[in-house]
């Protein structure tokens, strides 16, 4: 999960505001937690470490450097993830259907590539996304000595597959799965916005 975000659009540390009485970053991770056998939360490098969700093992590491953008978050949540395939979200996404995620789940075991997004009108949406670690591993590096930084990047570097918008809207009909927390005002509830980088 990533969480390395400095929060500038926020205005404070987001991920340790209260949304529906508990920390917004616990929100993810439960949902996480719900299908995953181990949760990576990658933090900034001088970012105070959150208590993590009660009855919840989560592994805390961190970015090398901060500033480095989502694509260098998700190499440093590679490097600790011991598991074949690995869900990446933000840690600021408060709604993550566990239905979605266990169809990416589900998909995987199927389809022979290297990365499950969801799609969303003709493109597909980086966060969240399913990566097999190892394939996934090796693009994050070329992509960064390349100078790369978009998580848009990664999906295009890998053979990736779409969940179509039909197939996951039905198991959340109200596309929270999509929803992040920029602003203080987001805390309230919005429709899912435009892409993420």
């Amino acid at each position: 999960m990533l969480a390395g975000g400095r929060s500038s659009r926020f205005g404070s540390d987001k991920l340790a505001a209260i949304h529906r009485g508990s920390p917004l970053l616990h929100h993810a991770v439960l949902r996480l937690a719900d299908v995953c056998e181990e949760v990576v939360v990658v933090l900034a490098p001088g970012a105070p470490q959150p208590p993590p969700p009660l009855g919840v093992h989560v592994r805390f590491v961190r970015d090398v450097r901060d500033g480095e953008g989502p694509l260098a978050g998700l190499a440093r949540g590679l490097e600790a993830t011991s598991t074949d395939v690995a869900l990446v979200a933000g840690g600021d996404m408060p709604d993550l259907s566990t239905a979605v995620l266990l169809e990416m789940l589900r998909m995987a075991g199927e389809a022979q590539v290297d990365a499950i997004a969801l799609r969303e009108g003709d493109g597909l949406r980086p966060l969240p996304s399913l990566v097999r670690v190892v394939p996934a591993r090796e693009a994050v590096d070329a992509l960064l000595h390349a100078g790369e930084r978009s998580l848009r990047a990664l999906l295009r570097a890998l053979r990736a597959a779409a969940l179509d918008e039909p197939t996951w809207t039905a198991l959340d009909p109200g596309r929270g799965t999509l929803r992040d927390i920029d602003e203080p005002g987001d805390l309230g509830g919005r429709p899912p916005s435009g892409a993420l980088e």
